[in-house]
């Protein structure tokens, strides 16, 4: 089994130069690669002086996390791809217990290791923790955080399970299955793409599982903070994106109308505190959808779907209205 660790840099030599170490070190039976976003200071230049068994690739221009990683990983051959950010400190044995996993499960297509927080290396990290999932409406949360709570790691996520979605700050997933259904969308650009790439891998009959005997600490942030203006405007817009292209035609109309009035909500709660660059960007992002729909509808075309994508009804209610704010009190439907 080939595996290539890929990471995607656009001007990150301060983080590889942190984090790229434990990469090489860790990762025997390997091979490493850096993916290179068009950068402008010097991380490919201290990759190639320090670091002569990682392969660079040079990207021509700054696509994003989907046309970046889209571009860079025609030029790799591997069984499976591992999705890196550069913002990640590996562990020893970290690729074992997945190589483990895709070998005795070969229906399984992308892994996701257990992410801790590299400032809080005992809680949960924000991108992807112990395993994504949906709810009714289409809201992202996961194994250990919840919107903004985080859990501490005591070992109640230590498991091997199938999860909904895996985060790309670190995603492992068969190269043969990555193109298969059609590579990341570029038009994300970025936030919420691995998200899509995984309901689709599922409306394809493969499944995403969480590894919990591997462990990662993520940094997270490095690219666009929790709480960027931009990323809430990816992230409400890139959501509404993955419910039209994934979900039957009634049902995603449905729920895109139920989100119109939510979002609304958001928008208002963010002005009430006024940060009325948030309000905003989620506007911008409901504009920006209705203006792409028809884009999007097309790619329903080669799509069949899966009956059941949610874990629970709504975590909204769930977290802002009952105050749950640890993933095992959340009611399963």
């Amino acid at each position: 089994m080939r595996i290539a660790v890929v990471i995607l840099n656009w001007n990150g030599e301060v983080l590889l130069e942190r984090y790229l170490p434990s990469v090489v070190e860790y990762s025997s039976g390997a091979e490493v690669y850096l993916v290179d976003n068009a950068s402008t200071d010097g991380s490919v230049a201290f990759v190639k002086a320090n670091y002569p068994t990682v392969q660079v690739i040079r990207n021509s221009e700054n696509g994003g996390f989907t046309k970046g990683y889209n571009d860079g990983l025609k030029h790799i051959d591997a069984d499976i791809y591992c999705l890196l950010n550069s913002d990640v400190e590996v562990t020893e044995g970290w690729l074992d217990p997945i190589v483990s996993l895709y070998a005795h499960n070969p229906d399984v297509a992308i892994v996701q290791p257990k992410i801790l927080d590299l400032m809080r290396r005992d809680h949960f990290e924000y991108a992807g923790a112990g395993g994504g999932f949906l709810d009714q409406l289409g809201y992202p949360f996961c194994r250990g955080r919840i919107f903004q709570s985080l859990e501490k790691d005591i070992g109640q996520y230590d498991d091997t399970c199938e999860i909904f979605w895996a985060t790309g700050a670190c995603m492992f997933i068969k190269s043969k299955v990555f193109w298969e259904i059609g590579a990341f969308d570029e038009n994300y650009f970025a936030h919420q793409e691995e998200i899509d790439l995984c309901w689709r891998a599922k409306n394809a009959g493969y499944k995403v599982f969480y590894e919990g005997r591997s462990k990662v600490y993520h940094l997270g942030g490095s690219t666009l903070s929790n709480m960027n203006p931009k990323k809430t405007f990816l992230n409400f817009r890139n959501s509404l994106y993955s419910i039209t292209k994934n979900l039957p035609r009634k049902k995603a109309v449905r729920i895109v109308f139920l989100r119109l009035l939510l979002d609304a909500v958001a928008a208002a709660h963010f002005a009430l505190q006024l940060k009325f660059r948030h309000s905003f960007a989620i506007l911008r992002a409901h504009f920006s959808y209705y203006r792409n729909f028809r884009k999007m509808y097309k790619k329903r075309e080669k799509t069949t779907f899966v009956p059941k994508y949610y874990h629970t009804k709504s975590i909204v209610l769930s977290y802002f209205v009952r105050h749950i704010k640890n993933f095992n009190y959340l009611v399963k439907d």
